[in-house]
C-alpha cells in the first residue's frame, strides 16, 4: 500500500470533500478520487459515501481512518527518530580504545564529543587491538582506535583503516639517571647493560623487543603490566622502560622521556578502525572529528 494514500485518505476525512483535499495537497479531484478508490479496493470496503456536495465517512471509513492516522503518526515518529540520529542527537557510539591511548588522545576526544552531543550514548572498553579488530567484525564495537607496527596492521584485514597519528617510542629514565637531560638521542646500544622493566619476561612480547633488534637481550629485572606501575619502577630508579609516545602524559614524577635515534626507534601507527562490511551509525562519521583534533592536540 502506498503510505500516501494515507495522507490522501486522513485529508478527504477532515476536509469531507475530495476537492479541498487536493487543494491541500496539491492534487486534483480527480486524482484524490482515483488513490481514495484504490484504498477501498484495498480494504475492501468502502470508505466514503458521496454526497451532492461532499462525502462523509462511512463506518467502516471511521474504524480505518483511526488505523491509518495511528500508522502515520509512527511513520512521523520514525522519521524524526532517524533524524535525530543524523543530527547526533541520539544514538549510541560503542568504542573501544587501548591503555596508552586512553592516557589522554581518548578522553579528550570523548570529552568534547559529549559536551557537543550529550544524547549520544557512549559506551567504552579498553583492550588489545586484536580484540577490537575481532569485536568490529563481529558487530560488538562500532569504532575502535587500533595500533601496531607495520606487520602488525598489515594482518587488521577485516576492517576499514584510516591512519589517524604516528608514535614514536620513547625511554623512560629516572630522573636522576646519567643519561637524562641530555639532548642527543639515545643509542639503545647504550642502554645495553641497564635493567629494564617490562610487560613480561619474554622482550619478544613487548615494546623493548627493539633491543634484539639492536643485538642485545635486555636484562629485564621487573615485570609490570600497566604504564602507571612501570612508571613506578622507574620513578624509584629501578629500571628503565620503552614507552610510547602517547603515554607521556600520564608521566608522574621523577620519570625523565629520552628520544631515540631513528635508526633505533620503533614507530607504531594509530588507526582508527570500522567494520568493513557493515553501514556506520551516524555517531561515528560524528565522533572522527573529535578524534582526529585530538589526535592533533596529543602529538603537539
Amino acid at each position: 500500500m502506498d503510505t500516501a494514500w494515507l495522507e490522501v485518505f486522513r485529508a478527504v476525512a477532515r476536509h469531507g470533500s475530495f476537492t479541498a483535499a487536493g487543494g491541500e495537497l496539491g492534487f486534483t479531484q480527480s486524482a484524490v478520487s482515483r488513490q481514495i478508490a484504490a484504498l477501498e479496493a484495498e480494504f475492501g470496503a468502502p470508505l466514503f459515501d458521496r454526497l451532492p456536495r461532499g462525502v462523509r465517512l462511512t463506518q467502516q471509513g471511521r474504524h480505518a481512518l483511526g488505523h491509518a492516522e495511528a500508522a502515520l503518526d509512527r511513520l512521523s515518529d520514525a522519521r524524526r527518530d532517524l533524524a535525530a540520529l543524523d543530527r547526533l542527537a541520539a544514538g549510541r557510539l560503542r568504542l573501544g580504545s587501548f591503555a596508552t591511548a586512553d592516557a589522554a588522545l581518548v578522553p579528550r576526544a570523548l570529552a568534547a564529543f559529549a559536551a557537543d552531543h550529550p544524547g549520544v550514548l557512549v559506551t567504552h572498553v579498553e583492550g588489545y587491538s586484536r580484540d577490537h579488530v575481532a569485536a568490529l567484525a563481529a558487530g560488538a564495537l562500532d569504532l575502535a582506535l587500533v595500533s601496531g607496527y607495520p606487520e602488525q596492521v598489515a594482518a587488521y584485514e577485516a576492517v576499514e583503516l584510516a591512519h589517524l597519528l604516528d608514535d614514536p617510542v620513547l625511554v623512560a629514565l629516572p630522573a636522576g639517571h646519567r643519561l637524562a637531560g641530555g639532548t642527543r638521542p639515545l643509542r639503545l646500544a647504550d642502554l645495553a647493560g641497564e635493567s629494564w622493566v617490562a610487560g613480561s619476561q619474554a622482550p619478544e612480547e613487548t615494546l623493548i623487543s627493539a633491543c634484539l633488534r639492536q643485538g642485545f637481550r635486555p636484562r629485564i629485572d621487573y615485570v609490570a603490566r600497566e604504564w602507571t606501575a612501570k612508571f613506578g619502577f622507574v620513578a624509584a630508579g629501578l629500571g628503565l622502560t620503552l614507552v610510547p609516545a602517547l603515554a607521556a602524559g600520564a608521566l608522574p614524577h621523577g620519570v625523565t622521556l629520552a628520544a631515540l635515534h631513528p635508526e633505533d626507534a620503533p614507530t607504531r601507527t594509530l588507526h582508527t578502525a570500522t567494520p568493513r562490511t557493515t553501514a556506520h551509525p551516524p555517531s561515528v562519521a560524528g565522533f572522527l572529528p573529535y578524534l582526529r583534533h585530538a589526535a592533533r592536540a596529543t602529538a603537539g
